[in-house]
């Protein structure tokens, strides 16, 4: 019971010197009455008395340095107990100290009976002039305060004009009466009540929980998507080798048969087994129905089918932050779904109900959001639109209409702000550039004028800029229209390879070597770089680079030294063929780095957002892949003659 109570007196003080604090007076008088009726003791709070009588003595400490003049024991007190925010930041606060330092410097000029003590007047004035050159200089734009600054260069002061009111009686009663104000009010914020102080610090104690808890889940579901995506590549290269071993298995009984197993048969598992194209779909390279092997294994799940007529509505007339998690999360459906019918099947959706309007005339369409005021929706529509370019299936979606290209176009040209967007529009803009119709309509579009003026200082690009930049020129080069325009500007763009041959980042070097190669089979540009002693430069770097280098540049050579068209030339612009690309699908890691929105607490994103708001009927079906045209390849010698993308180019892919 007395444990009870020594806890009940202490509550009651910490109430009691809150009221107080808070100058509820009446209450105060009413609730110590009350108490004092009730028999109720009135705990004085902890420390609380103590911080008073302290805050006291340091206010009577500071007031009678300021009275004697000792300003070494003044601004020893000053600095140690007057906080550095309030110094610091609040302009009353460092007007007074302008203020007070004159006081001293002139105290003994106004106190002093007969001539002052040179040498401590001296000292006075030196600490004066010590603080106008480093705290004070803030305040030496300030029109009241400037001509102060003349003070300690001034033999006499005291008759000085602009310093007359210094002078005058009332000037120090003036200047204590605002130091005591300012300090008994410094001294009440800095005294604040017990129970405020818990209150705080409980309630800072829990945001800092749920932000910290909140940091821990947006990590949790970070970590889970790099682990589906771990999961998604073994799984596919499971079921590969689940394939091969069930193939191996009917070759075992074939031999038991008398069958033969031919070389060029273990020859092709051997290529299925350590290609580095594990990743295709179990449905269109490995047949788990031949008897007497194994059993059927369960196909990689389709992921759920979504309401796309909300969605898109959702996208076109929702909040910014809705449409960015919305945007972030159909990426993220194609950027993490499994390789092959799980992908194809979602890109099919997307394409079957024309998820971006590209056929839709209509003034409002998801295209727009390429325009939205918002930073972040423009970069995450760039981002979508990048993973979309990134598939053969979306790229053949993306160029049945132009108007793609055009705002692609425009949106380059004029973002400034966002370099991840610029990435993304420029990705997409260069995967773009392996269908010759778009080719086409970006060389009749200025495309190759803008990017060598882009590429004159490659050192101001993003790798990812630079190289997707380079890749684009080069397979926009390969085309003859694309060569007579490089004619135009032979001298500069002939310049802007031969400096980007010698550049830091070697992954550019296919794509240069490729452009010069193709531009020097125009006789006009052959002669632009005979004159500027091309052949030498190249020379230069045959000196200094690797074997495939090397070969390269001697081919170049070779080309800048003949006289004729060489034999042989892949490319033909006689013939707008819509399917002049390889069908290979590369999703890069750069279409999910730095994502710019995290979830708030509550907030639903990626496929919980969709599987919970968007969710429609099933009517998922899997798609038949449409072939590709058989591989020319790449010898790796000659410089590069067909049209590429950075990622399929480092991926192996031939071309």
């Amino acid at each position: 019971m007395g444990d009870i109570l020594a806890h009940e007196s202490e509550l009651l003080g910490l109430v009691r010197e809150y009221l107080d604090f808070a100058e509820f007076e009446d209450t105060l008088k009413t609730f110590s009455k009350e108490c004092k009726i009730k028999g109720k003791p009135l705990c004085k709070t902890v420390g609380g008395s103590f911080r008073d009588s302290k805050s006291l003595t340091i206010q009577k400490d500071l007031v009678a340095a300021f009275d004697d003049g000792d300003q070494k024991v003044f601004f020893s007190l000053w600095e140690e107990h007057i906080p550095s925010s309030v110094r610091d930041g609040d302009s009353f606060a460092q007007k007074l100290e302008f203020y007070l330092h004159i006081h001293f410097a002139i105290y003994l000029l106004k106190h002093s009976v007969g001539r002052p003590d040179k040498e401590e007047l001296d000292e006075k004035i030196s600490y004066f002039k010590t603080y106008l050159e480093t705290k004070g200089v803030a305040l030496s734009q300030t029109t009241e305060f400037l001509p102060f600054y003349a003070l300690p260069f001034v033999p006499n002061p005291m008759v000085h004009p602009s310093f007359k009111e210094l002078f005058q009686d009332s000037w120090t009663p003036e200047l204590k009466l605002k130091l005591e104000k300012f300090l008994a009010l410094v001294f009440k914020a800095s005294n604040t009540p017990k129970l405020l102080t818990i209150y705080k610090e409980n309630g800072q104690s829990n945001k800092e929980m749920l932000q910290q808890l909140h940091q821990q889940l947006v990590e949790a579901e970070r970590r889970s998507m790099t682990y589906l995506k771990r999961y998604n590549k073994i799984q596919a290269d499971y079921h590969n080798l689940i394939g091969v071993t069930a193939e191996l298995v009917d070759s075992l009984e074939a031999t038991v048969s008398g069958k033969m197993i031919t070389p060029e048969y273990l020859q092709s598992v051997c290529v299925r087994l350590f290609s580095n194209q594990m990743r295709q779909s179990l449905a269109h390279s490995v047949d788990f129905t031949r008897p007497g092997t194994v059993r059927k294994l369960k196909d990689v799940p389709l992921l759920p089918s979504l309401d796309y007529e909300k969605l898109k509505k959702d996208l076109i007339l929702g909040s910014d932050r809705l449409k960015a998690f919305l945007l972030q999360a159909l990426r993220w459906r194609l950027t993490t779904s499994h390789p092959g019918e799980q992908r194809e099947t979602v890109l099919q959706a997307y394409i079957s109900n024309d998820l971006l309007d590209c056929h839709s005339h209509n003034q409002r369409s998801v295209l727009q959001l390429l325009h939205s005021k918002s930073d972040v929706v423009r970069q995450y529509m760039a981002r979508l639109i990048n993973a979309f370019a990134s598939l053969a299936e979306g790229r053949l979606y993306l160029a049945q209409n132009t108007k793609v290209l055009r705002m692609l176009e425009g949106r380059l040209k004029e973002e400034d702000k966002d370099i991840i967007t610029r990435e993304n529009v420029l990705g997409a803009l260069q995967k773009f550039s392996l269908r010759r119709p778009l080719q086409t309509a970006m060389i009749q579009d200025g495309l190759i004028f803008w990017l060598v003026d882009a590429l004159k200082d490659p050192d101001c690009l993003s790798d990812y800029t630079l190289e997707y930049s380079v890749a684009l020129l080069m397979n926009l080069c390969l085309r003859s229209a694309g060569k007579n325009m490089c004619a135009k500007v032979a001298g500069l763009v002939l310049k802007v390879l031969s400096d980007l041959l010698g550049h830091e980042n070697h992954e550019i070097q296919p794509y240069v070597n490729g452009a010069l190669y193709s531009i020097l089979s125009v006789p006009s540009i052959r002669e632009e770089a005979r004159a500027m002693g091309m052949e030498d430069i190249l020379r230069c770097f045959i000196k200094e680079g690797n074997a495939e280098m090397i070969r390269q540049i001697e081919f170049i050579i070779k080309q800048l030294n003949s006289e004729e068209l060489p034999d042989g030339v892949l490319e033909s612009d006689d013939d707008e063929d819509e399917d002049d690309e390889e069908d290979h699908d590369i999703m890069e890691a750069d279409l999910d780095k730095d994502e710019l929105i995290q979830p708030q607490l509550g907030e639903l994103s990626g496929e919980k957002l969709l599987a919970t708001e968007y969710l429609g009927i099933m009517t998922n079906t899997g798609k038949t892949r449409r072939k590709g045209l058989a591989s020319v390849q790449w010898s790796g010698d000659e410089p590069l003659q067909r049209p590429v993308t950075p990622s399929g180019h480092r991926n192996g892919y031939p071309v």
